[in-house]
């Protein structure tokens, strides 16, 4: 079987990573990939948003199953492109990744279906939002209705702020046309979890649980990013959780959206807080997480090629989704100044103490082969993730492997996983 994946960070490299474990898989390429994918797929120069040339080149080169890993080709249409030109592809059409390419669809299917989540408005002109605001009660949330990488979210602790919010978001367009309307919608207090769940249509399984840490610096205290590490599993995440999730949030999310027309198909990545008022959804991802990928598929037992063609061909009811009883944990090697500015280029040393050591991946995010060298080509440049008996041997293991690999302006937080403690 020949196999393309759509997309080029450390999410695709570790579907790459999984892709290349089953015995049914013969040729692996990715667009455009990376230095790091490169060494287990054949790279393709193609862009992802450039639908037609990828299925072009997937039937020019007899590929039997397409993996897209990235929102924006999702929302774009990707799927449909492929599905009209005969071609097999894992991910939800055009009309179902809308519950990850607009908050306001998301919140509405919410409201609409009683699935539990944060009382919320949603804002076209940007005076009627302030307006709002003067009336609501703080802190609150400001955020972008469209796609915007994941930071498109400003948490605002006083009226000042969320003003300014409105204006950054709405006028200044600091997030582009995804911020031409906005949900407003109560602040949550709790513990966060990310549950990754592939979905057939009509059946849902959930992957193992996970936790997140997107701002950039210790303690929470720096700038929303694509995410700086992550943790799996959630402590957190106990069976009383799980069965509550199961029953009003996971399974009432794939029947709402096969009720309104848009059976989904894919991953769908539910983002979740467990609040004092039990489990409410903060956010809809149409994709597996990044980097909760690079935690949660190490961590897989089953073959992950027969689990997607399983929710494809409509039978993941006959699918036995299985993890390992260990625990593992990604921090995420920056570039210095991500997510606002930063030096690209450097060369990256040390990649090599990875090669066959269980239990232990460099994920690359952004780097590129330049003079037959790797070096740093984007803000996140690597997720070093190591597997461990517990959460706690987990972490001081993926920590010691940070300090196998180095680049110039090599940035990290040194308190992901730190909530474990507290477990």
């Amino acid at each position: 079987m020949k196999v393309l994946i759509v997309g080029g960070g450390g999410r695709e490299h570790a579907i790459a990573m999984c892709a290349a474990k089953s015995p049914r898989v013969e040729k692996i390429y990715c667009a455009p990939g990376n230095a790091g994918i490169g060494q287990i797929a054949e790279c393709v120069p193609i862009g992802a948003m450039e639908f037609d040339r990828l299925a072009a080149f997937a039937k020019e080169n007899g590929i039997d199953f397409t993996i897209v890993g990235m929102d924006d080709p999702l929302v774009g249409g990707i799927v449909d492109v492929f599905e009209a030109a005969g071609l097999k592809v894992f991910g939800p059409r055009k009309n179902a990744a809308i519950l990850e390419g607009s908050k306001a669809f998301s919140k509405d299917l919410m409201k609409k279906y009683k699935i539990p989540t944060a009382a919320y408005e949603t804002f076209d002109d940007p005076k009627e939002a302030v307006a709002y605001l003067e009336q609501a009660k703080m802190p609150i949330v400001l955020k972008a209705d469209g796609l915007a990488l994941g930071k498109g979210v400003l948490i605002c602790g006083t009226l000042e702020e969320a003003k300014a919010g409105v204006k950054e978001i709405m006028e200044d367009k600091k997030f582009g046309e995804a911020g031409s309307r906005i949900v407003i919608e109560e602040f949550m207090s709790g513990r966060e979890v990310s549950v990754l769940s592939f979905v057939d249509g009509k059946t849902i399984r959930a992957m193992a649980s996970a936790q997140d840490h997107k701002r950039a610096k210790d303690g929470d205290q720096g700038l929303n990013t694509g995410g700086m590490g992550t943790f799996s599993p959630s402590p957190f995440y106990t069976a009383e959780v799980d069965e509550f999730c199961r029953k009003h949030i996971y399974q009432a999310t794939v029947d709402a959206m096969a009720a309104e027309g848009r059976p989904f198909t894919g991953v769908i990545f539910f983002g979740l807080m467990l609040t004092e008022d039990g489990p409410k959804v903060l956010e809809y991802n149409a994709r597996f997480g990044d980097p909760e990928a690079q935690v949660v598929l190490p961590r897989m037992k089953n073959d992950m090629i027969e689990v997607m063609e399983a929710c494809v061909e409509g039978r993941l009811d006959e699918i036995d989704l299985q993890f390992e009883d260990n625990a593992a944990v990604c921090v995420v090697l920056a570039s210095d100044g991500y997510p606002v500015s930063y030096e690209k280029g450097f060369e990256i040393r040390g990649l090599e103490r990875f090669d066959g050591k269980d239990g232990y991946y460099c994920f690359h995010a952004g780097t590129a082969l330049k003079d037959g060298k790797v070096v740093t080509n984007g803000g996140r440049v690597l997720g070093v993730t190591a597997k461990g008996a517990d959460l706690k041997e987990a972490r001081t293991n993926a920590y010691k492997a940070t300090e196998w690999v180095d680049f110039d302006n090599k940035y990290m937080r040194g308190d992901i996983g730190k909530a474990i403690d507290e477990a």
